[in-house]
């Protein structure tokens, strides 16, 4: 059943509201794939708090227009295209390089993704499943702040119980 003009342009607004709030999007290939596999690929993303529908090229594009900078995805929108929409840059990456690995599969493909106003291209699933996630990045950030101050600690702490230690070992010889 084809669509009215009205539900068109609710389905654009509603598509040009998710990519303002989302910040990762993956365009993917999913032809090919069993209502089986189709169902466990939804579920694991699901598992990984991604978001993943199937999307009409031309509603895509517009809602994409409508926000620009987009412009370089514009050529992945052929074809059957479904859409994963993340807050997590690497969570989708993560769960297609994991589905095909684990299928023994070559579908889903990626088509092209958008992270953060950066675009990468179809061959850059491994390097976006690598992608460390925000949290990890703050472990990091924070781990490399801290060992400083571990540091002079540790050295203070040292420092203090061999003088202590030296202290009372005069006091012993002495008494």
């Amino acid at each position: 059943m084809a669509m009215t003009r009205e539900q068109k342009a609710e389905a654009i607004k509603e598509l040009a509201e998710k990519l303002e709030q989302t910040p990762v999007i993956y365009l993917t290939d999913y032809v090919g794939l069993t209502v089986e596999q189709a169902n466990n690929l939804r579920s694991a993303f699901r598992k990984s708090g991604v978001e993943f529908r199937v999307v009409k090229n031309t509603l895509l594009k517009r809602a994409m227009d409508q926000l620009g900078g987009y412009d370089e995805l514009y050529g992945a929108l052929r074809g059957s295209t479904a859409v994963a929409f993340s807050e997590e840059p690497s969570a989708p990456g993560r769960v297609l390089r994991d589905f095909l690995r684990d299928s023994k599969l070559e579908i889903p493909s990626l088509k092209g993704a958008h992270v953060d106003g950066a675009v990468y291209g179809d061959s850059a699933l491994e390097t976006l499943a690598e992608l460390k996630s925000k949290d990890e990045l703050l472990g990091d950030i924070l781990a490399l702040l801290m060992s400083p101050m571990t540091n002079v600690i540790g050295a203070v702490q040292a420092q203090g119980s061999n003088l202590v230690g030296a202290i009372k070992e005069i006091a012993n010889k002495e008494g």
